[in-house]
């Protein structure tokens, strides 16, 4: 999936992109922007993503699907501190601790 460039305040316009983990490698969000953005730091944006597909495992072994990141590593920050995200899943699945067991 192709993604907007960001705004002028660093931002992707709002709504979800759905991406698998490859394509998020690929993307700008780790590569870089087309123009701008001289210290995007590539390799530690690489090493999140890296870090974000063994979370994203261990969600998929217990049958969540639905997986968004969000916070500064999808914004025009050059060294992002960490990724933001959630999932979602069935509340009497993680109530009755359903997920934990599978």
């Amino acid at each position: 999936m192709e993604l907007p460039p960001f705004d002028e305040d660093g931002l992707l316009s709002s709504g979800d992109y759905e991406m698998s983990l490859e394509e998020l490698k690929g993307s700008m969000l780790v590569e870089r922007p087309e123009e701008g953005y001289p210290n995007w730091d590539s390799g530690w944006r690489m090493k999140l993503i890296e870090n974000l597909e063994v979370m994203v495992g261990q969600l998929l072994r217990v049958g969540i699907t639905e997986i968004f990141v969000n916070g500064s590593c999808v914004e025009g920050k050059d060294h992002p501190y960490d990724i933001d995200g959630y999932f979602e899943c069935d509340v009497v699945e993680f109530a009755t601790e359903n997920l934990q067991r599978e």
